[in-house]
């Protein structure tokens, strides 16, 4: 399988045990930045951009085996014989994965509101609503969100997604390949299947949000017997960002 070198920040003294946090789907590294600075008191903390975001290259290959390749490479690269990670959403099923298939070299796994199993949702509206921003007619960034609003209603989420938005040479563009996105979005969707693994026997905390209903007792402890569970009150699939307090002292205490 072909892995790509990943682009990645990094936070606090490299003796510390070393964490790495994945980001999810549309994310990259700095939407991490803010609960990276806190544990990096403790821990040497690395955000990587996935292949594909921020300003790693792009491939058109998505899916959890090979993103989770990249992370063994990254690791390997590193000089690291094990790593605790701890993923949301995109990367929690990228940490699974690599859990899974890598299990040695997993310290402990942290997975925020996201469950190994494969979800009916789908990314084409938010995909085709990007597809369909005017770029050329776009003079700044509060213009795009003002049109992007009609397909994308939810003010913090098109914030978010228009992270990805651009200036280069005088004009707007996305950082992202939008057409790798909507091939590969069924893929990030799905988990892939597990039943010839064994299951991960390590130390893993699933963190749900209270107002989310992404995680279910039931879909985890088949793979992830030992798994702690903890739940955040007043908080959504963006658990960390509403409640990053509580989020983060969840994490160093785990």
């Amino acid at each position: 399988m072909e892995t790509m070198e990943l682009a990645f920040e990094e936070f606090g003294d490299p003796d510390n045990s070393p964490l790495i946090i994945l980001h999810g789907f549309f994310a990259s590294s700095r939407n991490w930045r803010q609960i990276a600075q806190k544990l990096s008191a403790r821990f040497h903390v690395y955000v990587p951009d996935m292949r594909n975001h921020g300003v790693s290259s792009h491939h058109p290959l998505m899916d959890y085996p090979s993103m989770a390749a990249d992370l063994l490479r990254f690791i390997d690269d590193r000089g690291l014989e094990t790593a605790s990670l701890l993923g949301h959403s995109m990367g929690g099923k990228v940490a699974m994965w690599f859990a899974l298939t890598a299990p040695d070299r997993v310290n402990k796994l942290i997975v925020a509101d996201i469950a190994p199993v494969s979800y009916k949702h789908s990314f084409d509206n938010t995909v085709l609503a990007l597809k369909a921003l005017p770029l050329a007619e776009i003079n700044n960034r509060k213009q795009a969100e003002t049109v992007l609003a009609s397909r994308i209603p939810e003010l913090s989420y098109r914030q978010f997604l228009l992270q990805n938005l651009i200036l280069k040479d005088g004009k707007y563009c996305w950082r992202l390949n939008l057409d790798i996105f909507q091939q590969m979005a069924p893929n990030i969707a799905a988990f892939p299947n597990a039943d010839h693994l064994a299951p991960f026997t390590g130390k893993a905390l699933f963190i749900a949000g209270g107002d989310s209903d992404f995680v279910k007792l039931e879909d985890i402890k088949s793979l992830f017997p030992e798994a702690a569970f903890s739940t955040i009150a007043d908080a959504g699939h963006w658990l960390h960002v509403q409640q990053p307090d509580v989020f983060t002292t969840l994490v160093e205490n785990f």
